[in-house]
């Protein structure tokens, strides 16, 4: 008695077992969080150093270069990405894969530790992180209000609406964009301060000790114990104007006899337009792990309820991320339900039998069910790669039901009992039904195992199909023929005669057994002719999505003022007003240079969001995204990035060189080539972007004559300038919040050098003007710094306009100075590119383990090493199709039709299995004759072998077609799979016989016996 024979004895342990797996599926469905992509969790830790008021080439030498070689030797360190602009160092450490998070953030603050006592002693306390939210936002929204002017309406969204978003379960981090900052200034007047004989650090220093709280400590009084505390502080501006400083030298002045005291912002360095209408922006970003739709729609309600108690604030979602993800996830669905509704058609159409196609259908939902019960168990999400593991192996999961449906069918039709033909129909296919889910099973696992971030990023996808490949097994084995023998009904015997298609395709078979060389001959060169198509195929990463909006990034020289940045960006969108598709367009100027949020905002740049309309009523984003960029390609003194911020949108090459100079020559010449290859538009690099510097240089002989350290001249310089750093500034104490007060010059002496010149530097004989000890000029030097691995860097960066990432790359490598790279400079792959490569490289390895896991399974379940290599002859079968497939529908070599091509392994495997398992066990345990064997193989496999392809493809075809929502990734996916299929089908028909008597005759002659060689021919 085998296992599926033990389930038609003992029905009601079989009928609870899936009873329990139906209800835990549905318990784990609905706790699945719904989100784009998988969560990506890089061992990742963060650094951020401060040195006020310092140059981007100071900062390197001192700071960057110091901490760098301290990294360099933590434990698992990958890579080091630095970026050095003014007054502040960001340093990412990127670990291996599998190194635990909480371990490298303990080494990296060690190493920092030992670091601190080289560093310069103006350097603040470094920031040390590792990032728990998602890198981009989810939600973007505009905040307007009639009632409150900006800086009310910054402090509302900063109070108010970013803490009732933060109580939303999945919001991790609220970001405002736009706005000002409250801040009281102390603008010094240069003349009362040279009539008093006061400098601008005299003033700062003695209201940073007078304006102050401090803690003495506790006292016993009156028997108890109380606190102590010095409060020096006032609430307001005006309190603040009357304030007494008292002075080195015994004297004293009221704070207005030498400045100007206003309530006002601090200097502008970012700002948010919506339509030109200045508002206030807010970014959303969830934690890992969390559903994105449920948290939106909980962001969603916390926005309304917050508009109906604060009349007149009007909140305006300006780019929604989720919607996207919504419309995967229902696209998804309604896509797995098609799928799996014309799958169970075509078991109708062959079978003619409702009560047999019901049976195969129930492997469907219980299948499935079983999935969504472990997912949430592994940490899996419903998300663009789960749901298309589901979707596209529909067509698989009805397979082993299908064959043994169609098996027990065959049996039944000899007359015997429904028990009887049950029995004998699940044994015999018992052995081709392991195998074939075996397989599967072995040809995603190593999807699933692939290491670094192509691991990371399709784990999910392999899991689940392998969970759901098992169901389908536990389903086949144990319920199929349970119900097969309470639903079916029995049958006549009836003579069995094949049908005209049949006898051509038997008459076929036998013209290919008997003409082997001819039938080999001609399967070799369609394998030819198949690996030949592989270099009119273009090779891409990932295909271009529609995601609902577009991206304009604008970069503007170095030295610019926000005033010329909003201007910038009011003649961008100006120039896109009438772009079909666009409704409206949010501008962020001010926009951090790392592009994600981690520094802080270069008011240089700009990023326009353009939102677009429904996508029935517009055209394409890409052929949106063609018209942006031929209306920016008129707007000169501008670099623009046009896209949506997906994968694969974006070509970025590394320059990396010690030799600063031979790496900006270098990198400008590479980018005057790249703009000359077709479809790469806005080409740009970091290189040759010099900033204008005040520099102070002091004369040492006359600075030392009058006693003046250079010290004196960097604070003096600094304060008066700038004010002092934020964490050493005085404050304000207000109810709910502390404003800051900084004490610099008037903005008449900020923006004159003479002025300046004259400001007064405190000497040991008293203070003497600037000029007199110094010489002040404007220079230039690098506005930023970026360093790879411990070098300097340049970022090369190009949009891809209608070329596919791998055609990009080729074109680039054939360039003139690619191909003679100069000495000291060294390209590296960065970006998309690199993780094109990987990720081509891991499904490279996935192919070749799947390959040699499943000949290892065959040979177990054959107990024979030569017949596995006839099964897995069908693989190669399915590449001519396949890419044909993609050939013929303009689609790119890309990794939607990599997971297609694995698929296609497992899938294809399946028909050989089937054929000479049947054959085997023909000759083996009814000593058939190897021609009849093989004959009669083909005359009972055929039927469930096309049964399960066109299954396998009517599944396929609602994703093919790409009908409904955005299926951009999910479609060259079907195509890859149905080409593949269709070819190998056909082939495998026909050629796997003849393959099956070649390798026979081959296994005759290595035991030393001899060949019946009249068939050969």
């Amino acid at each position: 008695m085998n296992f599926a024979t033990w389930s038609i004895r003992n029905p009601t342990p079989v009928i609870l077992l899936f009873v329990l797996l139906a209800v835990a599926g549905a318990v784990g469905f609905a706790r699945l969080p719904i989100q784009n992509l998988p969560d990506i969790e890089l061992p990742t830790v963060n650094v951020v150093l401060a040195q006020p008021g310092v140059a981007p080439a100071q900062l390197e030498t001192a700071v960057a270069r110091p901490v760098e070689d301290a990294l360099a030797g933590v434990v698992g360190l990958r890579h080091l990405r630095s970026q050095v602009t003014n007054g502040v160092v960001h340093i990412s450490a990127e670990f291996e894969i599998g190194r635990p998070l909480s371990e490298a953030l303990d080494d990296v603050k060690a190493a920092l530790d030992r670091t601190r006592a080289v560093l310069p002693d103006d350097v603040l306390l470094p920031a040390v992180s590792a990032d728990v939210v998602g890198s981009s936002p989810i939600l973007t929204y505009a905040v307007e209000s009639a009632t409150l002017d900006e800086e009310q309406l910054s402090w509302f969204v900063d109070n108010v609406l970013a803490k009732a978003l933060r109580a939303v379960p999945g919001v991790g981090q609220v970001e405002r964009l736009g706005g000002v900052q409250r801040e009281v200034r102390v603008e010094l007047d240069p003349v009362r301060l040279v009539a008093l004989g006061v400098t601008t650090t005299d003033v700062s220093r003695a209201l940073g000790a007078v304006q102050m709280e401090s803690s003495a400590g506790g006292v016993r009084l009156g028997g108890g114990e109380q606190a102590i505390r010095t409060l020096a502080t006032v609430a307001t501006a005006t309190e603040l104007a009357a304030v007494a400083l008292p002075l080195g030298d015994g004297r004293w002045v009221r704070l207005d006899q030498v400045a100007s005291v206003i309530d006002g912002h601090r200097d502008r360095d970012q700002a948010a337009l919506l339509d030109g209408t200045p508002v206030v922006g807010v970014h959303v970003y969830r934690t890992r792990g969390s559903n994105e739709v449920a948290t939106a729609t909980e962001v969603a309600c916390a926005l309304e309820a917050l508009q109906q108690v604060h009349r007149g604030l009007v909140v305006t979602p300006v780019a929604n991320r989720v919607d996207h993800t919504r419309e995967q996830y229902r696209g998804s669905m309604q896509m797995l339900l098609e799928g799996a509704l014309l799958a169970i058609l075509v078991v109708w159409w062959f079978l003619r039998d409702w009560r047999a196609t019901a049976v195969a259908a129930m492997a469907l939902p219980l299948s499935i069910l079983p999935t969504f019960a472990l997912m949430p168990w592994l940490g899996f999400s419903l998300n663009t790669l789960t749901l298309l593991a589901l979707a596209v192996v529909a067509g698989i999961l009805v397979d082993d039901a299908i064959v043994e449906i169609e098996n027990i069918e065959t049996h039944r039709r000899r007359g015997k009992s429904i028990e009887q033909a049950t029995a004998d129909a699940v044994s015999e296919i018992a052995l081709a039904v392991m195998a074939t889910t075996l397989t599967l099973v072995v040809v995603f696992l190593p999807t699933a195992l692939m290491p670094g971030i192509a691991g990371l990023l399709f784990a999910q996808f392999g899991w689940t199909t392998v969970i759901a490949v098992l169901a389908s097994l536990l389903v086949a084995r144990l319920l199929t023929p349970l119900l097969a023998v309470h639903w079916l009904r029995p049958s006549p015997a009836q003579m069995h005669r094949e049908g005209r298609v049949m006898r051509r395709y038997l008459a076929a078979v036998n013209w290919a057994m008997t003409h082997r060389r001819m039938t080999l001959g001609a399967a070799l060169a369609f394998l030819a002719g198949s690996f030949a198509l592989l270099p009119l195929l273009p090779t891409g990463f990932m295909p271009a999505a529609d995601q609902g909006h577009v991206q304009v990034g604008v970069e503007l020289p170095p030295g610019v003022a926000l005033a010329d940045s909003l201007h910038a960006a009011e003649r961008v969108r100006r120039a896109l007003q009438g772009v079909p598709g666009v409704e409206q367009v949010f501008a962020r100027v001010g926009e951090p240079g790392d592009g994600d949020g981690g520094a802080s905002p270069d008011v240089r740049r700009a990023l326009l969001t353009l939102t677009l309309g429904p996508r029935a009523a517009r055209t394409s984003q890409q052929d949106i995204e063609s018209e942006v960029r031929q209306r920016l390609a008129a707007l000169p003194g501008m670099r623009f990035s046009v896209g949506g911020g997906n994968l694969g949108s974006a070509m970025t090459l590394i320059l990396a060189s010690d030799d600063a100079r031979l790496l900006r020559s270098t990198a400008q010449t590479l980018k005057q080539q790249m703009r000359g290859i077709p479809g790469l538009a806005n080409v740009s690099s970091t290189a040759s972007l010099e900033q204008p510097e005040l520099t102070v240089r002091p004369d040492p002989n006359r600075a030392a004559e009058r006693g003046v350290t250079t010290a004196a001249i960097a604070e003096t310089a600094r304060i008066a300038l700038g004010g002092d750093v934020d964490t050493d500034l005085p404050r304000l104490n207000l109810d709910t919040r502390q404003v800051l007060i900084r004490v610099q010059a008037a903005a008449s002496v900020r923006t004159d050098l003479d002025a300046i010149g004259r400001l007064r530097v405190p000497g040991r004989d008293g203070a003497v003007p600037l000029h007199s000890i110094a010489t002040l000029g404007m220079e230039s030097g690098p506005s930023q710094i970026d360093r790879y691995d411990r070098q300097r860097f340049v970022t090369m960066s190009a949009g891809l306009a209608g070329i596919p990432l791998g055609d990009a790359e080729a074109a680039v490598a054939a360039l003139p100075i690619s191909q003679a790279m100069p000495d000291g400079v060294r390209p590296i792959e960065a970006g998309d590119s690199e993780l094109a490569g990987e990720l081509a490289g891991g499904f490279l390895v996935a192919i070749g383990a799947g390959l040699f896991c499943m000949f290892c399974i065959l040979v177990l379940l054959f107990k024979d090493a030569f017949q596995p290599l006839t099964i897995l002859s069908a693989v190669p079968l399915s590449l001519g199709g396949a890419l044909l497939a993609l050939l013929a529908t303009g689609n790119a070599l890309d990794v939607p039709a990599m997971i297609g091509l694995v698929m296609l392994m497992g899938i294809v495997t399946k028909n050989s299995i089937l054929l000479v398992d049947h054959a085997v066990q023909a000759m083996h345990q009814h000593g058939m004759e190897r021609g009849a064997a093989l004959v009669e193989a083909c005359s009972h496999r055929a039927r469930p072998i096309v049964m399960t392809s066109l299954a396998m493809v009517a599944g396929m075809l609602p994703i093919a077609a790409g009908l409904g929502a955005d299926a951009s990734f999910r479609q060259p996916l079907a195509i890859t799979v149905i080409g593949g299929l269709a070819t190998s089908t056909v082939l495998s028909l026909l050629v796997v016989p003849v393959l099956f008597t070649c390798i026979d005759d081959l296994r005759i002659l290595l035991r030393g016996g001899r060949v019946n060689m009249r068939l050969v021919r």
